[in-house]
């Protein structure tokens, strides 16, 4: 299966960011957060992507058409211009399509306008700003068994706020953004049978209210409830969170 990604939106709450650069190209640990995303998927076998791009898409193209001379070793003989390049790196092997979706587009129209790029297989679909400790081999026997044309991940998100426990005015508990005990959320990581298609209408149809609605109305989305980290990046706090786990031994999302 390829793996789409969603990699074309605004990014309007990260402004900070995405002011010159799309907020998947946004870095974390030196890497763009869309590489991160990628290494997840791939450590499970999945090396193809489809990459729908908008909203300052040339920085993505020319990440990858760069990314061999960026990534490794070369010799360069001056006057000739011939160029060697040195070793390999961990992602070789990578296939990326890099597809111009539309700077309006909205994520469903960006899903039916690489339809052609999916062989009329079924597919993986992901957003460009969130990564997880997601086991996906786990994921995708999941959406088999199910046998329904669309299966999300559902997550629970941590707290904006610590949380406390008190007894006799006492504090007996505290615990700094806990993730939520009760209440699931969209986290993005679908598994989607090419019959999808039939049920997006165009450019101006989004996932969430569009696609994903539909597919709810005839019983043909199932959920994958994941119970470990998931992290989104939307606002600038989250973008330095990001940053200080990854400056840690072992980022929770680090599943490669």
């Amino acid at each position: 299966m390829k793996v789409v990604i969603l990699a074309g939106g605004l990014g309007t709450r990260l402004r900070e960011e995405t002011e010159y650069r799309p907020k998947p190209m946004v870095q974390i640990g030196g890497r763009p957060l869309l590489w991160h995303i990628m290494k997840i998927y791939s450590h499970y076998g999945y090396a193809e992507f489809v990459l729908c791009l908008g909203y300052k898409g040339e920085v993505i193209r020319d990440y990858f058409l760069n990314y061999e001379t960026r990534n490794r070793d070369l010799t360069v003989t001056l006057g000739s211009g011939k160029l060697e390049i040195k070793g390999n790196h961990s992602e070789d092997g990578w296939r990326v399509t890099l597809a111009d979706t539309g700077e309006r587009t909205m994520t469903g129209g960006r899903i039916k306008r690489v339809q052609k790029y999916l062989g009329g297989n079924a597919f993986l679909v992901t957003y460009g700003d969130g990564v997880a400790d997601i086991d996906i081999a786990s994921l995708v026997a999941f959406h088999r068994r199910q046998c329904r044309l669309a299966t999300v991940t559902a997550v629970r998100p941590s707290s904006r706020f610590g949380e406390l426990a008190i007894e006799e005015g006492r504090v007996t508990l505290f615990r700094e953004k806990p993730q939520v005990a009760e209440g699931w959320i969209n986290g993005g990581f679908l598994v989607m049978e090419p019959e999808v298609f039939d049920f997006i209408e165009g450019d101006g149809d989004t996932l969430e209210t569009g696609l994903l609605a539909r597919l709810v109305e005839r019983q043909q989305l199932a959920v994958y409830q994941h119970e470990g980290f998931w992290q989104c990046m939307d606002t600038f706090r989250e973008m330095q969170q990001l940053e200080d786990m990854w400056s840690r031994d072992t980022p929770p999302w680090r599943v490669w």
